[in-house]
């Protein structure tokens, strides 16, 4: 399965936040999934680790590729096509990072690994708790 994570889940993953559902857990240490971490997601974090609203361990540009690498993440780049998607979206939710996963996974045709609610109010899949939730 491919899916797309949200900039918070790849955080609680890499720092292993008890956060983290087990079958979030699951599913990421999956290795037949294909996981993706958008730039969207880089760039969020690159500008609140200016802000000093986010810390990590290491300088982000290190910090960031090498979890990637050792976690098999594939990069997303945002795309024309996924800018241009966003215009179409209601404004349920108005952060422009999320709005812009929404669409590349609208796009790509890939469920959001999420726990933000405001992503139920969108034609996308969610994948969070146990089958019979928000899976």
């Amino acid at each position: 399965m491919k899916a797309l994570f949200d900039t918070h889940v790849f955080l609680w993953w890499v720092l292993d936040d008890a956060r983290l559902t087990p079958f979030v857990r699951d599913l990421v240490a999956d290795e037949r999934n294909e996981l993706f971490l958008s730039s969207a997601s880089c760039w969020e974090m690159m500008i609140k680790a200016r802000l000093g609203r986010l810390a990590f361990p290491e300088p982000p540009e290190k910090y960031i590729p090498d979890q990637m690498n050792q976690n098999k993440l594939t990069g997303l780049p945002v795309q024309i096509v996924h800018a241009l998607h966003i215009h179409r979206l209601p404004e349920h939710h108005k952060d422009p990072f999320d709005r812009t996963l929404i669409a590349q996974a609208q796009v790509e045709r890939m469920p959001i690994i999420t726990n933000d609610s405001l992503f139920t109010a969108y034609d996308v899949k969610i994948l969070w708790e146990k089958k019979g939730k928000r899976q």
